[in-house]
């Protein structure tokens, strides 16, 4: 029996449904959620990401700018910008579009955002916070595997969660989301003895590798849920983490690439972006 295929484009879209209600509400009090995205450069795939950001604010409601600056914009510069929207009050939430030009020394922009309103969750105040538990602002693409498990009605409390990848964007934030959420937590890397006899321990195993079809079926204990959050180019075209066609026959549940995690990170985005202006807002009361 194939696995259920876990729809992230539909919850993607059901959580952005509920934010635009949400957001209604909150312009009847005068509170208008406002989102800036800084993009240097001309990195194809950043624009894609951007325009999926600003139609998602404008389904939403969520007020949107961008600034896009040219590829041989210094560090300097691109610093005073963050500064300018940091003392911009009709700013919510900061973005800064991720990879930078080489010139331009990525962390200390990520370090320059004001942490209230690093709605990417990004900044090692925020990163603290989320390892006790306190967060605001949780990493958009691992907070939005957790609500894929738990609006599918997986498990999480109790469960063996093995964790396949460490980067400080998806791996280390999915392991502390998954323990704060009851689960006992493994996460394991490319120094991992035997990955395998690791994986197939997991009830939910969460591919975060960046190699195309690198978990296989037999790597996959039955009945698991696997989550999938890579996105790899190859000649057949994106592809996932996961043998897809394969695992899906062992697995309970499934996400596709594209279609699963991919539109949840946009729809944390948004939401994170709600929480800032809400906290602006009772910061001000």
């Amino acid at each position: 029996m194939s696995a259920t295929i876990i729809d992230g484009k539909k919850i993607s879209s059901d959580i952005k449904a509920e934010l635009a209600e949400e957001v209604a509400e909150l312009k009847k009090t005068g509170i208008e959620p406002g989102l800036t995205v800084v993009l240097v450069g001309d990195d194809p795939a950043s624009h894609v990401y951007v325009k999926n950001k600003e139609k998602a604010c404008e389904l939403i409601g969520i007020r949107s700018v961008k600034h896009q600056l040219p590829a041989d914009t210094g560090q300097e510069e691109l610093l005073a910008l963050v500064d300018d929207l940091n003392n911009d009050d009709k700013v919510d939430g900061i973005l800064v579009q991720l990879p930078l030009p080489e010139q331009i020394d990525e962390h200390a922009v990520l370090l320059a955002i004001d942490p209230e309103k690093d709605v990417d969750g990004f900044h090692p105040l925020n990163v603290g916070k989320l390892m006790i538990g306190e967060s605001v602002f949780e990493s958009c693409t691992p907070s939005g595997v957790i609500e894929l498990l738990k609006r599918y009605d997986i498990e999480i409390s109790g469960a063996h969660a093995v964790v396949v990848g460490r980067s400080n964007i998806v791996g280390k934030p999915a392991a502390m989301l998954l323990l704060h959420n009851n689960a006992t937590v493994e996460i394991c890397h490319s120094r991992t003895k035997d990955l395998a006899a690791e994986t197939r321990r997991a009830d939910i195993l969460i591919a975060a590798i960046g190699r195309p079809k690198f978990i296989t079926a037999d790597m996959v204990k039955p009945g698991a849920a696997v989550i999938d959050v890579g996105m790899n180019r190859t000649d057949e075209g994106l592809c996932g983490d996961v043998d897809f066609e394969a695992v899906k026959e062992v697995a309970s549940a499934i996400t596709p690439v594209p279609g699963g995690v991919g539109p949840m990170t946009i729809a944390i985005l948004m939401r994170n972006t709600v929480a800032a202006a809400k906290a602006r807002a009772a910061g001000k009361k």
